[in-house]
């Protein structure tokens, strides 16, 4: 996500907040506006989830999700009242869970409302965080659907070890998985890949997207053809970083997947407890 539309998005989100009694709310109304949706009726489903998750983990609904009417102009002056939420930090953040991350809205909005502070630049890293994860998690499912088609022709375990480790060492410039571990600081225990930027990662999930394409229009068979084509998989894909000045094995080590993974449960844990309640009517 660009660093402009963040700064877009921040600034609609903080003037939309509302505060009673120095407790900070949104309005349902508002938020389904800042979140993209068209219609209330899809939102006010969207609503019920969260508050079914609300009491799925034993927090008190109405300490976050307070019924309001709303007066709207229907023509010719009249007015009828709507239904409307007051939404705690909570409340909005649960709401978000139900979202498409893939909007940025929505990407956006899960974390706004998962952080204790609303400081700009938290925010940012935390987004960041939250792409690398999913190009982690990108990466893991495409080289499962890889494997899969491999070993339907006639490639084991080992043979598909060897096609990937030689891909990973084009990739990498001649280090070999081994090798970019010890560069790393990774233990030889774990993956490679938890401990990857955001562009590696994205590099060798295309690699393997474009490998399993080829061989599947090719109809290749066998560890010699699939690992000939993996290999110009990663050439094409190692030739397009190092024309734009990047080197993937000059990379530094990014942290631990599973241990930012671990933190940003933590947090999400915590939000119930240190969120604000509405006050009482």
């Amino acid at each position: 996500m660009k660093k402009e539309l963040i700064n877009t998005l921040h600034t609609r989100f903080e003037e939309s907040a509302c505060n009673e009694d120095g407790v900070e709310y949104w309005t349902a109304r508002d938020l389904q506006v800042l979140l993209k949706y068209s219609k209330w009726d899809n939102f006010a489903k969207v609503i019920q989830k969260a508050k079914d998750a609300c009491k799925n983990s034993e927090v008190e609904v109405s300490d976050h999700f307070a019924p309001v009417g709303k007066m709207v102009e229907i023509g010719s002056g009249s007015k009828r009242e709507v239904e409307d939420y007051n939404l705690t930090r909570y409340a909005c953040y649960l709401i978000t869970q139900n979202g498409d991350p893939r909007k940025d809205e929505i990407a956006f909005a899960q974390t706004y409302f998962a952080v204790q502070t609303r400081k700009q630049e938290i925010i940012e890293n935390r987004l960041k965080e939250l792409k690398r994860i999913e190009a982690r998690e990108r990466l893991s499912n495409a080289e499962k659907r890889f494997a899969g088609i491999v070993f339907e022709r006639g490639v084991d375990s080992k043979g598909f070890a060897r096609i990937k480790s030689k891909g990973d060492s084009i990739l990498f410039g001649g280090n070999s998985t081994r090798t970019m571990k010890d560069k790393l600081d990774v233990p030889q225990s774990r993956a490679l890949a938890d401990f990857l930027p955001k562009i590696t990662l994205a590099a060798k999930t295309l690699a393997d997207e474009m490998t399993e394409h080829n061989l599947l229009e090719k109809d290749l068979q066998g560890e010699s053809a699939i690992a000939k084509e993996h290999s110009h998989s990663n050439e094409a894909v190692r030739n397009a970083l190092v024309g734009r000045g990047i080197h993937p094995e000059n990379l530094p080590a990014a942290e631990d997947i599973k241990k930012v993974q671990s933190r940003l449960r933590a947090e999400s844990r915590k939000l119930p407890k240190e969120s604000q309640k509405l006050p009482a009517k």
